[in-house]
Formats: C-alpha cells, structure tokens, sequence
C-alpha cells in the first residue's frame, strides 16, 4: 500500500450555506453567436447529482446536488469564502447543520471557480428537504497531503480516505497508476489556465470543437468522472508542459460559452510525466465512495 502523511494532516471545520442562483444579465452569448438564458450555478439541482451526464442539459455550468458558499463577506472571493474553498477536499464528509435535513450527511464533490462554490452531494430525499440558506459544516481534510515516495507527483483537493479508495499503485518504472474515465489534450483546455494555484476552482475542457469532443468521448463524461489531462502541469498554476500529466475530477456541466466546457478541479499533477493514467468507465467518485448504486452497483 502506498504511503501518505495523513497522519500529520491538521482536520479542521469549515461552513457555510446553501447558496441562491443568480443572474447579472438574462443572456450569455454561445460560441456560435447565440444569445441564450439558461439555468447556471448556485442553488440545490434536485435532479443531478453526482454520477449523471455531464452533457445534454439544457443548462450552462450547472453544478450538481448542491452548491454553498460562506457568506460572512458579501464578495465571493472574501477570506472566510476562500477558507471554505481551500481547505475543502473532494471526498470529504458534509453534515447539514440547520434547517428541516439538519444532521444528514454527504460528500464533498468539486469546487468551481470564479463563482467560488464548494460543491456538496447529499441522497435524493435529502435534496427535497434542503431549501437555499442550510449551514453546512464540512470535516476539511487533506491540505498537504503528499506520497513521500513519490516526490515528483503533488496532490491537491483530496480527501486521503478518496485516495485510498482509488485504488492506484506503482508501476515497475515508479510511474503512480491512476484509473481515469477520458484522457484530454492540453489544447482542450480553456477558461481557468493561467491560474497561479490549483488548491481551489477548476479549469474547463472546451467543447466547441463538436468532432473533437464526440473523437475523445468527451460527449460521455459524468459529473465526478476523473480524467487525465495530457501535456498539463498543475504543480504551480495551470500551464502547458509537454511530457507533464494531471488527474482532475469533473465538477460542473458542458457550457456554451466560448473556452468553456466541464470544469475539472485538480487532485493530482506531475511535471514529470510520474502519472500513468489507466482507463476505467468506473473511475467516478461516486463509484469509489458508494453514492450512486443505481448507475454504478457496490463498489466491491
């Protein structure tokens, strides 16, 4: 079994609510010259959840289940909010702390950026209890968690428990086998690059190249499907590097804005090509953490 410092990882709470939609203007433009108003971020989408079809809603970056944010400051980008987004992991456990659902849990499933939304699954029948405004208290674990044997590759954004259950191993070239549902070129890759940090947000795949989107089966992915990004390293900000290799999991839907596409937060990344991904149409995190029995059965 491969080694991590969890034993030395600090696990701390972090809050905040349930947060509403919303609109600064009632159109966005499409890549092809489309004046649209679609259903966006923010809010409980009680019919998508993790699991589900990243493509095909009627919809542009919609986020499944539920998306908060800690409101103690009005910008998004205030300290508190960005507290929240840093030290969330994917995989980490989410308790409802008011409110009708108070004391059911879920996990955490992604963070976008820009909007700067932590984004949280919970059971269907606890959607239907949720309104806009639940406190949700996360167990934040995983800031720092690194492989000690593998200096080269850095993680980000994960709960150590989720990592466990991913199930990667060590090639005989001391490469880390990753299970990935799609591989994506760096020139797919879009809004978010240039990022000078990866320890919240996400960057897109874009999707206005329809063959190129329908070649790869981008067109496929699921909301937490992981996925490989070719030729990217995410060490230090989100660039292109040839020979590097990052592991990100989808977070939000295709959009129709140009350089947009799913958002895919990073949780692993090495300059030096230390990643071998390894294809597996279950590699969801919905699969490794039991949520969605009726798409992807028990995970053994």
């Amino acid at each position: 079994m491969l080694k991590t410092n969890q034993d030395r990882l600090v696990v701390q709470s972090v809050i905040g609510e349930v947060t509403s939609p919303k609109f600064r203007s009632p159109y966005r433009v499409s890549h092809d010259g489309r004046a649209m108003t679609l259903p966006g971020t923010g809010g409980i989408t009680f019919n998508i959840r993790v699991g589900d079809p990243a493509f095909g809603w009627v919809a542009d970056h919609v986020e499944p289940a539920v998306s908060m944010s800690n409101r103690e400051t009005k910008e998004p980008g205030g300290a508190e909010n960005s507290g929240l987004n840093t030290l969330a992991c994917i995989g980490n456990r989410a308790v409802i702390v008011s409110g009708a659902a108070k004391g059911a849990s879920g996990f955490v499933t992604g963070k976008h950026g820009g909007i700067e939304h932590v984004l949280v699954d919970f059971d269907w029948k606890v959607l239907e209890q949720m309104v806009i405004g639940d406190k949700i208290q996360i167990r934040a674990h995983g800031l720092g968690l690194a492989l000690p044997e593998l200096p080269d590759l850095k993680l980000f954004n994960l709960d150590p428990d989720l990592f466990r259950k991913l199930g990667c191993r060590t090639s005989p070239g001391r490469k880390l086998e990753v299970p990935v549902a799609c591989r994506i070129p760096a020139e797919l890759m879009g809004s978010g690059l240039g990022s000078a940090s990866v320890a919240s947000g996400d960057y897109d795949i874009t999707t206005a190249d329809a063959e190129a989107v329908h070649r790869l089966g981008i067109d496929k992915l699921r909301f937490g499907d992981l996925v490989a990004i070719d030729n990217t390293d995410n060490c230090f900000g989100r660039c292109y590097r040839k020979g590097a290799v990052s592991i990100g999991v989808v977070v939000h839907s295709d959009c129709i804005l140009a350089g947009h596409g799913p958002g895919v937060t990073t949780i692993m990344t090495s300059r030096n090509g230390k990643i071998q991904p390894r294809t597996d149409r279950k590699a969801n995190i919905a699969f490794y953490l039991g949520l969605r029995k009726d798409l992807f059965g028990a995970k053994k």
